[in-house]
């Protein structure tokens, strides 16, 4: 969907608007893996496990970008609880970066969103990465990237989703995200999206079948060949079912 995701509410809401988190009611383990045969540094992991609770849901994470001359390393914690018809989520995350020939250097970054069902069929999100400028040397005063990021969600029918969404890195152009997603069938899903500056196309599909999930997706940039992500998730039944 063109990374337009700040609006949406599953596990993976974990790596992009942490609100989204507090409509997830199992307890769930995923993992996705991106690869870029261009850029065989640029290589990305992550994986998470969400852990529900009656007040609210809790999410371990761990997230990897590079390869040994560059890296990046994240261990984030995070919880989302939802308060009427608005979720409401924060995250802390430790993020290392090594270089080579600088060493490494870590920083210690918060993100906080909320996103807001305003009607049956329309809801709106936000979050800011990295709200309290985190420093990664203190010597050089560098600071980790600090970004907004607001969502408009349509949701026409129970099969079809439209999202757009701005990022805005406070030392870079916004970013425009736009994507869909049609149901095609109970457990298949296609989707599509795009992004203006830098301009990029997504197409993916997806496969939901009682537990289990699992999703695909080619990204297209006019300066890079393609790059490839794979993702998978499985449900465990939730506790406050247990409890019941």
């Amino acid at each position: 969907m063109g990374n337009a995701a700040s609006a949406l509410t599953d596990e993976w809401a974990f790596f992009n608007n942490i609100a989204g988190l507090a409509n997830v009611k199992d307890r769930t383990v995923a993992s996705s893996y991106e690869v870029r045969p261009s850029l065989p540094g640029a290589n990305r992991m992550g994986a998470l496990f969400t852990l529900p609770f009656s007040f609210g849901t809790s999410a371990l994470g761990v997230f990897r970008f590079g390869d040994a001359v560059y890296s990046e390393q994240m261990l984030s914690l995070g919880f989302a609880n939802q308060i009427g018809n608005t979720l409401l989520g924060a995250k802390l995350s430790y993020i290392q970066y090594r270089a080579e020939g600088f060493g490494t250097h870590g920083a210690l970054g918060l993100n906080i969103g909320g996103i807001t069902q305003l009607t049956s069929k329309i809801s709106i999100g936000a979050w800011i990465q990295n709200i309290n400028q985190p420093k990664i040397n203190f010597a050089d005063k560098e600071k980790a990237p600090v970004k907004f990021l607001a969502a408009l969600q349509f949701k026409p029918s129970e099969r079809f989703i439209l999202a757009t969404e701005i990022e805005k890195d406070v030392l870079y152009q916004p970013l425009w995200k736009t994507g869909m997603e049609y149901t095609i069938h109970k457990k298949f899903f296609a989707r599509v999206g795009f992004n203006v500056h830098p301009n990029a196309v997504f197409m993916g599909i997806g496969y939901k079948s009682g537990r289990i999930k699992i999703d695909y997706a080619l990204q297209t940039l006019t300066q890079l060949s393609a790059s490839h992500q794979a993702s998978a998730s499985f449900r465990f039944s939730s506790i406050t079912q247990k409890e019941k």
